[in-house]
């Protein structure tokens, strides 16, 4: 078999596999506030904590993920692996409802759920390589989303009819379809080298920089901040509506969340697409940009009204900006890691930094909705997304032309010219 069909056959099974992880790589989401909200009757705050914990798991698993999808070439079976724990620690949950086991089983989920993103990407890198990697990371993005519309939609019309445990079978089976859509992708056609940053013109000769390149790339750990900002804003926000709508209408609180999901991942594809098609030609920073400034707009709409057909309409705006931050975060990743071979440890790096926004996100929006309610916790939301977007525009440069300046940088020069296009 040529090259060309391994990349033909490789290109169509990561579809699959980001149409089908989209639902598993992201366990319960938001399903779990719901659920433990109205079927086990848990307050806000207890809520927030346990989905904390459980990004924290995540949060110390996120870098090593990012090293071992550096260093090895059993891609593929590291997520099988990881598929199959965040199903099991999901499925679990109906059968072990307290909070020490709820918290364990989210942990595990979390900590599995991490090897997802830079193994996509790294596989996606390794078999497209630099010049076409913009675009198939819009690619990845698109059918990650309609993955998750579907699911989401499935979930929600199964759950109007079965109740809220329906989205544990809904999940164990999109799992069973990301694993044979894994195992289709041809091991021969990733090159290795390629998928950790390398250059595709020397990937055999060219050494990894060493792991000091991520904390001396000056545009790295602004971008890094940006992110965390960027999650301790968007992460509590959906959860939030999903207890608001659940506490107006136990029985529809699946479903309309289910309605929110579904309506943000719709906007997501055009959005995903729009990015793959023209972030190399107007810009990486201004897409970043625009996904940050969307978060005060987002939040100030929700506190305007509490009806569940505003709220729905509202979270469109979701789709806005979590459709460009997927998928232009990874491209940004290798524009400053470009021939440094610390790709994927770069971004573990940069997610847990995203990470403890998350964790630090539902501990706080449940606090200020328990301390001064719900539209209280909306607006300050909103205020830390304004001040990462003030960040980014003054410390950030624009990636891709640090990257078309310094066409062939070497080791850790890569990085040094993204942070001399900085100064």
């Amino acid at each position: 078999m040529s090259d060309k069909d391994d990349k033909g056959r490789a290109g169509r099974a990561l579809d699959a596999a980001n149409f089908f992880l989209a639902d598993v790589r992201d366990g319960l989401g938001p399903y779990l506030a719901v659920y433990l909200l109205t079927e086990q009757h848990w307050d806000e705050a207890r809520i927030g904590l346990v989905m904390s914990i459980a990004t924290i798991a995540g949060i110390v698993a996120q870098t090593p993920a990012g090293a071992l999808v550096d260093a090895t070439r059993a891609k593929r079976l590291v997520m099988v692996i990881a598929a199959i724990m965040v199903t099991l620690a999901s499925l679990s949950l109906p059968l072990f409802p307290g909070f020490v086991p709820v918290a364990i089983s989210q942990g595990f989920a979390q900590a599995a759920a991490v090897i997802f993103p830079p193994a996509i990407a790294a596989v996606s890198l390794g078999i497209f390589g630099h010049a076409a990697f913009t675009r198939r990371i819009g690619r990845n993005e698109t059918f990650n989303h309609a993955g998750n519309a579907v699911a989401a939609g499935l979930a929600g019309l199964s759950a109007y009819w079965f109740g809220p445990t329906v989205v544990f079978y809904l999940l164990g089976a999109m799992a069973i379809a990301s694993l044979l859509s894994i195992v289709a992708i041809p091991e021969r056609a990733i090159d290795h080298d390629l998928a950790r940053g390398l250059d595709e013109a020397d990937t055999h000769s060219e050494q990894p920089s060493g792991l000091a390149v991520l904390l001396t790339c000056r545009p790295l750990l602004v971008f890094a901040i940006c992110a965390l900002l960027f999650h301790l804003s968007n992460a509590a926000m959906l959860p939030l509506v999903g207890q608001k709508l659940a506490l107006q209408d136990k029985n529809m609180g699946t479903s309309l969340m289910s309605a929110c999901i579904v309506a943000a991942q719709l906007v997501m594809v055009p959005f995903a697409m729009l990015v793959g098609a023209k972030a190399d030609r107007w810009g990486h920073k201004r897409f970043f940009l625009a996904a940050l400034l969307i978060l005060p707009v987002r939040g100030a709409l929700y506190t305007l009204s509490d009806n569940p057909f505003w709220l729905v309409g509202v979270q469109l705006l979701d789709g806005v900006g979590a459709g460009i931050f997927g998928a232009i975060f990874p491209v940004i990743v290798a524009d400053l890691m470009r021939n440094t071979g610390r790709f994927n440890v770069a971004q573990g790096a940069v997610i847990t930094a995203q990470s403890i926004g998350a964790a630090l996100s539902t501990t706080l929006a449940g606090l200020v909705v328990v301390g001064a309610g719900y539209s209280a916790a909306f607006i300050a939301l909103g205020a830390v997304a304004a001040i990462g977007a003030v960040v980014c525009f003054l410390a950030l440069p624009e990636t891709r032309q640090s990257a078309d300046d310094n066409p062939r940088p070497r080791g850790k020069t890569a990085a040094s010219a993204s942070a001399i296009a900085a100064e």
